[in-house]
């Protein structure tokens, strides 16, 4: 027998099919309250989207440790070898909208949620080891230039191409972007990376640099700008699709967690800033260290709930996880959680995707909007700190060594330098294959295609920069067609 349908308050519903009225013919009553019910929640049904990152995919699974890396962090997910710990996924693209194509060309985002024993720890990054800018001011007008044009509301190249002209240390992302793993096949054939320098401290209060990495092992699968325009014409979905088909057939995806490690004290004595976005670690110095295996292996129950509802934060580590002295980062630790609060509620953290699987949740954090939940401690009269009542008090076991930082040995320039120009070469030059230089022209060319001239021959620039043959090959590249006005500000797919 069919359980009965009850109003929010728990009241049975009389009738779900018509809306009670003063005659056959009406009018409505105000009174059939289950009918304002129905109409007023599916008025709230939908909540702001991400200002960046709107658009994603997400899945559960559970990371296992593989290596001893204790000698480096006190974090009890990594205790020992063979611990398993749950995990929430979600890969997303940065620019487009809720609706945006998922095979549109752009750096994707990769976050994890780990629920450890000593609270969340999340994992948030994307499928580059680097990003466009090194300063937080400019991220702000980095993202305008990805979003619409004002005016147009439409994409405009021209946006992109003049900033990453103005802030030529983009040029190594950039080169990402425009290059073969610009648009990858799924969410499950790409790399994940911390991008940032973080730090682990052990048990003796040692802190170490570190990289976080995370391999594909379903491989580098990628589409061409006209394999994604044909996927797009027939489906806007292509992630979602896959993703989900993949985990309700029972195939998982799996990637392996390896760090790289700097000792504190080195980090004054690298050539390049550790704590800078726009760079990479050499592997030749900073070799990878294996730590585990994630694996993705099952869809969640709600879409909305699970991942339109998780909420990502720098700012949740644990113990032996923390910090540098990396700019973005230290901006980020900020805004992701105020990001959340005004998205999702004050008590954005005790929503399903968010809270804590640990029982030791316990604050002082009161009323506001969304308080659905109780933290009374067993005594009301403990809603203050300090109290006589037996209240949750703080814990110095678990206080993060001091930063070991002399001002003097990390004042690295910020304005761009030859040095900005060097990974970018070795990647145009020594990493990437002919052909794979020869798409990139190409790519390249046809973002550019729309914008000024004097737009491209800026950015042409920059390139010359970086290697004679990068604005050569470009530049030959470039449509024969004249391009559409700039004035009209029409987007190109890859430079979306």
């Amino acid at each position: 027998m069919a359980k009965t349908l009850t109003t929010t308050a728990g009241a049975p519903y009389a009738s779900n099919e018509t809306s009670k009225t003063a005659g056959p013919r009406g009018p409505v009553l105000l009174e059939d309250y289950q009918l304002i019910e129905k109409l007023a929640h599916q008025n709230r049904e939908r909540i702001p989207e991400r200002v960046v990152h709107a658009k994603g995919w997400g899945a559960q699974g559970t990371f296992t440790v593989t290596q001893d890396i204790t000698k480096y962090t006190r974090a009890k997910l990594f205790g020992e070898v063979g611990k398993k710990t749950e995990v929430l996924a979600r890969w997303s693209t940065v620019a487009g909208e809720q609706g945006a194509a998922d095979t549109e060309r752009d750096v994707r985002g990769f976050s994890l949620k780990f629920y450890t024993e000593e609270g969340n720890w999340d994992m948030v990054g994307n499928n580059t080891p680097i990003f466009f800018v090194r300063d937080a001011y400019k991220f702000p007008d980095f993202i305008r230039t990805q979003k619409r044009h004002p005016k147009t509301n439409l994409r405009s190249p021209e946006a992109m191409f003049d900033f990453w002209a103005g802030q030529p240390e983009s040029v190594h992302q950039v080169t990402i972007l425009m290059s073969d793993r610009g648009i990858p096949k799924s969410p499950f054939h790409q790399n994940g990376y911390g991008s940032h320098t973080f730090s682990l401290w052990n048990d003796a209060g040692e802190r170490f640099w570190v990289k976080f990495h995370f391999r594909t092992h379903q491989g580098h699968e990628t589409y061409s700008n006209e394999e994604a325009e044909r996927i797009i014409g027939s489906t806007r979905e292509q992630y979602q699709e896959y993703l989900y088909n993949e985990l309700e057939a029972g195939r998982s995806a799996k990637w392996t967690m390896f760090i790289q490690v700097m000792n504190e004290e080195d980090a004054a004595k690298q050539p390049f800033n550790p704590f800078d976005l726009t760079k990479v670690w050499p592997h030749a110095d900073f070799p990878l260290i294996e730590v585990g295996e994630l694996e993705i292996d099952r869809n969640v129950e709600n879409y909305f709930q699970m991942v339109e509802n998780v909420a990502f934060a720098p700012s949740n580590v644990v113990p032996g996880i923390g910090f540098s002295p990396d700019k973005m980062l230290q901006a980020r630790v900020w805004s992701y959680a105020d990001a959340h609060r005004y998205r999702l509620g004050t008590h954005y953290e005790m929503l399903p995707p968010n809270a804590a699987k640990n029982s030791d949740v316990r604050h002082y954090h009161k009323d506001g909007s969304m308080r659905f939940f109780s933290n009374d401690f067993g005594n009301p009269d403990a809603y203050y700190e300090p109290n006589q009542w037996d209240g949750p008090v703080a814990d110095p076991s678990t206080m993060e060594p001091p930063l070991k930082i002399d001002p003097e040995a990390y004042r690295y320039p910020q304005e761009v330098t030859d040095d900005d120009f060097v990974q970018p070469r070795k990647l145009y030059a020594e990493v990437l294959s002919d052909e794979e230089r020869q798409r990139l022209h190409q790519n390249m060319a046809g973002a550019m295609a729309p914008c000024s001239d004097s737009v491209k021959e800026r950015w042409l620039a920059v390139l010359e920069r970086v290697h004679p043959d990068y604005a050569k090959g470009v530049r030959e590249a470039a449509p024969s067609q004249p391009a559409i006005p700039v004035t009209d500000n029409t987007p190109v797919q890859a430079a979306e």
